[in-house]
């Protein structure tokens, strides 16, 4: 198939290159002239594992190409995928200025049938939103051509995305009803992913549009109930950890998205349940179980700040590392990450602070540019006061404890993702004062 992807971000550019890897011809656009001169270099705007081979390969093989002309992409495609971005605005609704201009341009440029695919994280409605500016459009060139609106939203993790796309969960298609041609269309594109376990769910546009939204308002809420569960933990002198295991072996609840940190970020969680918010207000609806979500998971992004003044007693002048900067491992994307409202809290009460981080050093620089970043995990410990362990990308998972020790001022530990707590007892016995997350002194 002939496809199209507008918008060459996290998801249109995974997207884009995994459809390409099927055999597909895929031509990616976007009116970031920069990041189409990268991707034609042949480098990655972005970091996720196995995409820069598959984007390597397929550009090599006449699969893959970029353009900055939006006619030539409309044009281009029997499949038009609207992958651009969808911010969330202040009042937390989101933002779908850019879908609708795909969709105008679409419509402007449209010579042939086609079918177009919303792929982007859109609120119940906007199939039909994007549907009606493109027949506009059509209607003011006074022109005809066939065209069906899809929603395909994506379930992809990031720092697992290209695998999830080749073994998804499930693949969601909303049509219209009795819309045959783009259900075999869209139902022949993902033939090859598909399983007997994991099929194709056909159901119209506005539940596939909400299907995305609530999937990822169930996972938030998982990650908020135990985030805040942990609290009371540490309150009473409970392990969360074993908290989490028992409510894991129920069959009912099952043991993923129990544990606990420091929040969630990135550019799903947060977003999503702030649009579902906004969503659900404007029908006239109530949120207050949503609202509690949001609230919790900001929350805890702040919770570190007392085990910090606990370890330090006063932060000003202090110099404190952070091992990872992510939101989460295997990325270097910061969006809501909790290392951000961290460091600014650090900097704001006069600490000196230093970090390492595999692969979001980069995006961090632009944002803290004033604080010292290492190029190797044990470079921002020399003199610290305390190390905070943000994201547990896996470098930090077995350190030198003793060259640990002996770099740092004062061994102070705090454990944002509890990745230590299994030896935290040898880790008092070398000496450092370690804390976690939801563990009270005496579990």
């Amino acid at each position: 198939m002939k496809i199209t992807i507008f918008g060459t971000g996290y998801v249109g550019l995974v997207s884009g290159v995994c459809l390409a890897d099927l055999g597909n011809d895929v031509l990616c656009a976007d009116v970031d002239s920069k990041k189409i001169a990268l991707l034609e270099r042949g480098a990655n705007p972005i970091y996720e594992p196995g995409l820069q081979e598959k984007l390597d390969q397929n550009t090599k093989e006449d699969r893959l190409s970029f353009t900055t002309d939006l006619g030539k992409a409309v044009a281009y495609g029997d499949l038009l995928f609207i992958c651009v971005g969808t911010p969330a605005s202040k009042g937390g609704s989101v933002d779908l200025q850019y879908v609708e201009s795909v969709a105008r341009t679409i419509g402007q440029h449209l010579d042939h049938d086609a079918v177009i695919v919303d792929k982007s994280t859109v609120p119940v409605g906007t199939a039909e939103k994007v549907r009606t500016i493109i027949q506009q459009e059509l209607n003011k060139r006074n022109v005809k051509h066939a065209f069906s609106v899809v929603s395909n939203p994506e379930f992809l993790r990031e720092g697992a995305a290209v695998n999830d796309f080749f073994n998804p969960d499930r693949v969601i298609v909303g049509l219209e009803q009795g819309d045959e041609r783009a259900k075999q269309v869209i139902g022949k594109l993902y033939k090859s992913v598909a399983r007997t376990s994991r099929p194709i769910l056909f159901t119209d546009t506005k539940s596939a549009e909400l299907i995305k939204y609530a999937s990822n308002a169930m996972l938030a809420t998982r990650i908020s109930f135990m985030n805040q569960l942990s609290r009371y933990c540490e309150a009473v002198g409970a392990d969360i950890t074993a908290v989490s295991k028992g409510m894991g072996l129920d069959t009912r609840i099952g043991s993923r998205f129990l544990h606990t940190g420091i929040g969630y970020g990135g550019s799903c969680f947060p977003k999503d349940v702030k649009g579902l918010i906004g969503s659900i207000k404007e029908a006239g609806c109530d949120a207050s179980i949503f609202e509690a979500v949001d609230s919790a998971n900001e929350a805890q992004k702040r919770s570190l700040f007392s085990k910090i003044e606990q370890a330090l007693g006063t932060v000003k002048g202090k110099k404190v590392a952070l091992w990872g900067l992510s939101f989460k491992p295997k990325t270097d994307d910061i969006r809501e990450a909790p290392s951000k409202i961290i460091a600014q809290w650090l900097i704001d009460n006069g600490s000196d602070v230093a970090a390492f981080d595999p692969e979001a050093t980069r995006n961090f620089k632009e944002a803290f540019p004033k604080i010292s970043y290492g190029k190797e995990p044990y470079e921002p410990l020399q003199g610290a006061d305390l190390l905070i362990l943000v994201t547990e990308w896996d470098v930090f998972r077995n350190p030198d404890w003793a060259r640990v020790k002996k770099l740092m001022s004062t061994p102070n530990i705090i454990d944002g993702r509890n990745i230590y707590l299994g030896y935290r007892e040898d880790l008092k016995e070398l000496g450092f004062a370690y804390q976690g997350v939801g563990v009270g002194d005496d579990a």
